[in-house]
């Protein structure tokens, strides 16, 4: 038998480890450009471009579309973030930017996915950056439904956002008995109705970023439309069957108003998960109530028998209505669904 040859190609040579090895310095990114997110889309980032300093240059503002950069990892952006962009910042057609970089949130409004018995607890972000939330809400058609208003204001309290209460279609149903049920909670209000003046309203959004939230149906896109006549925010009817309105608008989207200030415009919602939200964080929106809960028993829910804030209540020491509306608050993290009217 013929003795084999070998030559170099019967050897495996295994590839060296290279004269860089990895690091997990990420580079700064020194010369991105600011952005504000008014809109998410399938990954897809609408972002404003540097608004204040471009306006101060004589330029006008831009919008740039962007993608989120790999080493952000599993980081959400949500609309009202503020951003990092670099790469292609011209805002031309069919170009796309990267988002570097999440600047820190002044506040987060959440909501649990705790809308069906199977719940799996996950907080689901909704806009950031937000200072006041406008609970939007009509007095008729569809009817309103208290328990919803509270669940929405529980998250307010937990985000620290100045919550205002909307109530809309006041020409349908006077408005008397829903603020009465949140003067206790001093929850400001203002009453709107179709074709009637919305100065007051102004008055409350402007200078600021407001968020809308209210269920389908209660003239949420309406107000926006009004509020912003360049929005074309689509529109629909209740339906006449279910006292249910149907979801017009799709994603949130930022929109800014003609006399400053911004308005956060979000789906209609038919729930408002609180999982994520503690009775101590609900409590401390009750300060005349908090040193009465001393002497509550361990792991208290301030909901039954053997609270300590029943005796604290009737020494004179808080309001009646404010223990009612606490418990209300408290109650209305207990299960996902919404009551189906006043």
């Amino acid at each position: 038998m013929k003795r084999r040859e070998y030559d170099e190609d019967d050897v495996r040579v295994r590839p060296g480890r290279g004269s860089r090895p990895r690091t997990r310095i990420r580079p700064a990114h020194e010369d991105a450009v600011e952005g504000f997110v008014v809109a998410v889309d399938r990954g897809r980032y609408t972002t404003l471009v540097e608004p204040g300093r471009q306006a101060a240059r004589g330029r006008e503002p831009r919008l740039v579309v962007a993608m989120k950069a790999r080493e952000l990892g599993r980081k959400g952006i949500v609309v009202g973030d503020r951003v990092a962009l670099v790469g292609d910042v011209s805002g031309r057609p069919d170009t796309l930017a990267r988002v570097v970089r999440v600047e820190p949130r002044t506040s987060m409004l959440r909501r649990s996915a705790d809308d069906t018995d199977d719940t799996d607890g996950i907080e689901r972000p909704v806009v950031a950056n937000a200072d006041q939330l406008v609970i939007v809400t009509a007095l008729a058609d569809p009817p309103p439904r208290p328990r919803m208003i509270d669940r929405i204001l529980v998250a307010a309290f937990d985000a620290e956002i100045d919550p205002l209460l909307c109530l809309t279609k006041s020409d349908l149903a006077p408005p008397g008995e829903l603020v009465a049920l949140y003067e206790p909670l001093g929850v400001p209000h203002v009453v709107v109705h179709k074709g009637g003046s919305l100065d007051e309203l102004r008055d409350h959004l402007r200078g600021r970023l407001s968020v809308l939230v209210g269920h389908s149906g209660v003239g949420k896109s309406t107000l926006v439309n009004a509020l912003v006549p360049a929005a074309n925010r689509a529109v629909a009817q209740v339906n006449a069957v279910t006292g249910r309105g149907r979801h017009t608008s799709t994603s949130a989207v930022a929109l800014e108003l003609p006399d400053g200030g911004w308005i956060i415009d979000t789906p209609g919602v038919r729930s408002f998960g609180l999982a994520h939200v503690s009775v101590e964080t609900v409590l401390a929106g009750f300060p005349d109530l908090v040193e009465g809960t001393v002497h509550c028993p361990k792991g208290c829910t301030h909901l039954g028998d053997g609270c300590a804030l029943d005796a604290w209540v009737a020494a004179g020491h808080a309001d009646p209505a404010r223990l009612e509306s606490l418990r209300r608050l408290l109650s209305s993290r207990e299960g996902g669904l919404d009551d189906t009217g006043a």
